[in-house]
């Protein structure tokens, strides 16, 4: 098992040790690596992600820590980024990235922050945490979560930040953590654990790296809540995530309000005031479009003469998409008088529709059906309804003749 020099301390940044095994490459796991005697690499586990740094050998090398995991069996392995000249027994001198580990011990430590909040105000404890690249997120085991509860958890938590409790590590046996009320006591199988304490706040059970003290923390600023299996998912940053976070979040608001002449907060009032607009003059232009049908079908058909006890109405529209040819088409069927209407359309998308009066003599869906197979179109429908697509480049004007020959014109 390797000795964890960051079990002390999370401060620790740079370390000598020595190599005891080789790790070869493999096609699970296409970079070499290497277990050490003891390491401060902290291993991906516990819902937080791993250190990155650098080896540096004897003959100074500088190897880049591409990744770092634990095996079952307690050993942890350093995943290299290239090849490097070690064999067992070699000494290596270990640096942590800073700024990870840093970044790293913000989230976590204030993950236990924010969910011993959540169990001081509302008694809704966490089940799991997850530490991404860019934010972190905790999942509650509760139905629901409130605004309130939400703004509630996140000005709790960053009182506790501000106060800069300090954050202590401690070692006991499990029936001494047993007696500790821990927030949540881990499942059997470690007779000593490992206890972060925040000042009068918070005592849990936990191998990652943590600040000393929760002013370090900077602050936490929570995102969003989605509903889960598990319950509610609360998604969170912290320290310098929450600041970067924060200025992206007050750049994209800064443009907006830029586009729309109105102060930051005030986008969304603006935005909504734009969604209902444009709502309504979609109303407005598909009212305007179903008026124009009825008005050209009505014309249409006055300048049709009959034939056959019927009328065929031919059209191909070059400006109006296939939703306006399925609406013209409609309103020539619908009009009273028994028609058939055989309309295609070039704009946007290249389709047929064709369409009849109620109970008429042709099969509009058998029609279609052999028109498109002529030129490998796609399409169905009904005895008096039917549409299709073809691909680019048809003749539709060729393909409306076709059919119109078809129904008798």
């Amino acid at each position: 098992m390797t000795n964890r020099l960051y079990y002390p301390t999370s401060d620790l940044h740079e370390f000598d040790s020595v190599v005891q095994e080789i790790v070869p490459a493999s096609p699970e796991q296409p970079r070499p690596g290497v277990i050490l005697r003891e390491t401060a690499f902290y291993p991906t586990s516990g819902g937080q992600v791993h250190d990155s740094g650098w080896l540096t050998t004897s003959a100074n090398d500088r190897v880049p820590v591409a990744e770092v995991t634990e095996t079952e069996d307690g050993r942890i392995v350093h995943y290299l980024e290239a090849p490097a000249n070690l064999a067992p027994g070699a000494a290596v001198h270990g640096n942590i990235d800073p700024e990870r580990r840093r970044d790293h011990m913000q989230q976590h430590s204030g993950q236990h922050v924010l969910s011993a909040a959540f169990i001081e105000l509302y008694q809704i404890p966490t089940v799991s945490f997850h530490m991404g690249e860019d934010y972190c997120s905790i999942d509650l085991t509760t139905p629901s979560l409130t605004p309130e509860q939400v703004v509630g958890a996140e000005k709790r938590a960053n009182e506790i930040i501000f106060e800069n409790r300090p954050v202590t590590i401690h070692f006991v046996s499990r029936d001494e953590a047993e007696k500790l009320g821990l927030r949540k006591l881990p499942p059997a199988g470690r007779d000593e654990l490992r206890l972060i304490e925040i000042a009068s706040f918070d005592l849990s059970a936990c191998g990652g790296t943590h600040v000393s003290a929760t002013g370090q923390i900077g602050s936490i600023l929570l995102r969003k809540t989605e509903t889960v299996r598990q319950g509610m998912r609360v998604e969170f940053v912290c320290g310098g995530r929450a600041v970067r976070t924060a200025r992206r979040d007050y750049t994209a608001l800064s443009e907006a309000s830029k586009l729309f002449s109105t102060q930051l907060w005030d986008v969304p009032t603006q935005i909504r005031k734009t969604f209902d607009d444009s709502k309504l003059l979609r109303k407005q232009r598909e009212e305007a479009l179903e008026q124009l049908a009825e008005a050209m079908a009505v014309a249409t058909l006055n300048q049709q003469p009959e034939a056959r006890g019927g009328k065929v109405i031919v059209r191909l529209f070059t400006a109006h998409d296939i939703s306006f040819a399925k609406l013209f088409a409609q309103r020539v069927a619908r009009a009273g008088a028994p028609a058939v209407a055989l309309v295609a359309s070039t704009a946007t998308t290249p389709g047929l529709v064709f369409a009849q009066s109620p109970g008429g003599p042709a099969d509009m869906g058998a029609l279609l059906k052999q028109v498109l197979a002529t030129v490998g179109g796609r399409g169905g429908g009904s005895h008096d309804f039917a549409q299709g697509g073809v691909p680019p480049g048809s003749d539709l004007d060729q393909l409306l003749k076709q059919a119109a020959g078809t129904v008798g014109t």
